[in-house]
């Protein structure tokens, strides 16, 4: 299956069911691997940024000033140089309320695209394959919360 895209009335594109039909195993193991080290975008919409900003207690101006990026007319969360995300510190410390980008992975379309990515991704995320077997329909509702984030 090239290109895994979630159509809300069909579920999860493609002519057969995906090579995940059986579901897959996913625990986070909070190793911060996907939070650090590579430069990225981790985007936020207007309700997670009123979210996240609650829940460090600050307005959403100084959120906005000192977490935020703009980038392409949408907001990212800031990285320091080495591309570690600005809300990661031994843990994330929005780890409750995290953007959906973060709350969805792995289940990622091009994750998701055949076995070989699914595998890939093992060799850098210590949770791929390990705890919880997600249905088929939690990686479905996961690739529309993560497609549909911005409208």
């Amino acid at each position: 299956m090239d290109n895994v895209k979630f159509d809300k009335n069909k579920g999860v594109q493609g002519s057969t069911l995906p090579w995940f039909k059986e579901g897959l195993k996913f625990e986070c193991q909070r190793s911060g691997r996907c939070c650090r080290g590579e430069p990225g975008v981790v985007w936020v919409n207007k309700k997670e940024i009123e979210k996240i900003s609650s829940f460090l207690g600050i307005s959403q101006d100084a959120f906005a000033r000192n977490y935020l990026r703009s980038f392409n007319e949408r907001f990212s969360l800031v990285e320091y140089g080495g591309g570690d995300c600005i809300m990661y510190d031994n843990g994330c410390k929005i780890y409750d309320v995290r953007p959906s980008q973060c709350r969805t992975f792995p289940f990622w379309g091009p994750n998701l695209e055949n076995r070989a990515e699914w595998e890939k991704l093992r060799k850098t995320c210590p949770g791929i394959d390990k705890g919880k077997l997600h249905t088929l329909k939690d990686i479905q509702d996961n690739l529309k919360i993560y497609e549909g984030r911005f409208g």
